[in-house]
């Protein structure tokens, strides 16, 4: 038993260990982990997990197939109705009464006339606001009441007023100036000058120009002297022709043509010349005002208006203006309206139209078509695959060794095991048998990998510190 618990510290002190990959990971990187003393770390490769998916494939979508049948008929001489029976109907029309109505074109209304009668124009409501400003209770005034307007005149009295007729003023006498006759030279045209124009002077040239350059030419007609065998009987000669020239007269200008200024001096006249001596001047003479003395009427009081009824008598004073508004009372105004009353409804009397056979060969269905539909089931296959979820990867993960598997850890897992229900055997620090079946029905029941011994993640469900 000794021996066996010794092999087993001997794996966990193992510097590198494949793991499964429910060890407890220290690090995703490749270097190691910071870690505290008495901690040991292997370098694990987790390799990737796999799981088996199954998925059932379509490999033919269900379908069906159609079977179809003709329809069958019998020829039958069969009574056809070509129109239908119906119904006529004869009218009686509607039949009217008349009866007569008086309708109401215009209300009666109360209204104020300037004068009486239809005649009269209608009064202006400042009107009638006077007379009730004159006492009159407008309110109470019947219909054919008439009012008359009266005034006393304004009142005037007498003044002496003195009243200018003319404003003063000045009258102005002039006296005309003086002059002396004096002989004077007078300039009638002022100096000036004059731009002349002075012709440009030409002389005649001869020049000799040359025409043509003297130049050589071929000819052919040389004037052969020298007889030569075989000769074919054309002949060119260079021929020097001389320069030819003509003599060109030609005028060249000597003397540009110019402009030359002449002064023309002022031209004078000696004329008669009155010379002021003293000049015009005026004398004012001072005329006082005018006045007149007139009489005129002071107003002491505005003309007074008042309105009276027709029937009352006015003040001795009072002068009638001529104006009279009355109250009338227009009547109401109606038409007599005649109109039409239904006495009886209009009526449709029915008359009965007998239908139109004939007689006709008619194919009469027997048995119809018909169609028989048959189920195709879609064929599936299943597929198994390996789904990778999760890839693999290499990491440090923290593992027990023989540095912190001690007497003391084994006993203490021992006592948590028997804790637990799960009899290790004697707790005596060694793993024996016992301690090798507890820790297998332990890890089997709460679902933790065995890891083939023991492990970090059963120390830490039994909460045994290593």
């Amino acid at each position: 038993m000794r021996k066996l618990t010794m092999s087993l510290l001997g794996v966990m002190s193992s510097c590198l260990a494949i793991l499964p990959a429910t060890a407890q990971q220290a690090d995703s990187n490749l270097q190691l982990p910071d870690a505290k003393p008495g901690e040991c770390y292997a370098k694990v490769i987790t390799p990737a997990r796999f799981e088996t998916r199954t998925e059932e494939v379509v490999v033919q979508e269900p379908s069906e197939r159609i079977e179809t049948q003709e329809a069958e008929y019998e020829t039958v001489e069969e009574q056809i109705t070509v129109k239908e029976a119906s119904q006529d109907f004869d009218v009686t029309p509607t039949a009217f009464e008349r009866e007569t109505e008086v309708v109401e074109t215009r209300a009666a209304e109360m209204l104020w006339r300037s004068g009486s009668g239809d005649s009269g124009q209608p009064a202006n409501p400042d009107t009638v606001e006077q007379i009730a400003r004159s006492g009159v209770d407008t309110d109470a005034v019947k219909p054919g009441d008439c009012f008359v307007e009266y005034y006393t005149e304004a009142q005037y009295r007498t003044e002496s007023v003195r009243v200018l007729i003319k404003e003063a003023t000045q009258s102005i006498e002039i006296v005309p100036a003086v002059y002396e006759t004096v002989d004077e030279r007078v300039v009638i045209k002022e100096a000036s000058s004059e731009v002349v124009d002075v012709p440009a002077v030409y002389r005649t040239v001869s020049e000799s120009v040359l025409v043509e350059p003297a130049r050589s030419v071929w000819q052919n007609d040389c004037g052969l002297i020298e007889q030569v065998d075989n000769a074919t009987g054309e002949v060119m000669c260079l021929v020097e022709v001389p320069a030819r020239y003509e003599t060109l007269t030609k005028t060249v200008l000597d003397k540009p043509a110019s402009t030359k200024t002449i002064n023309i001096p002022a031209e004078y006249q000696t004329v008669k010349v009155e010379k002021l001596v003293s000049p015009a001047r005026e004398e004012r003479v001072d005329v006082p005002a005018e006045y007149t003395t007139v009489d005129r009427q002071v107003k002491v009081s505005d003309p007074t208006f008042f309105w009276l009824a027709k029937d009352e008598q006015a003040d001795a004073n009072a002068i009638a203006t001529g104006r009279e508004i009355c109250l009338d009372e227009r009547p109401a105004e109606s038409v007599d309206v005649v109109r039409e009353i239904v006495s009886s409804e209009a009526v449709a009397t029915p008359r009965e139209v007998p239908a139109q056979i004939e007689s006709i060969a008619v194919q009469r269905l027997l048995t119809p078509a018909s169609e028989r539909r048959i189920q195709i089931p879609a064929r599936t296959k299943t597929v198994s695959s390996q789904v990778e979820i999760a890839p693999a990867k290499v990491e440090w993960v923290q593992v027990l060794c023989q540095v912190n598997m001690t007497r003391d850890i084994i006993t203490r897992l021992q006592e948590a095991l028997k804790r637990e229900g799960y009899d290790p055997g004697p707790i005596d620090g060694f793993v024996g048998q016992g301690t090798l079946r507890a820790m297998e029905a332990y890890q089997a029941a709460e679902g933790i990998n065995a890891g083939g011994g023991i492990t970090l993640e059963l120390l830490k469900h039994l909460n045994v510190e290593s």
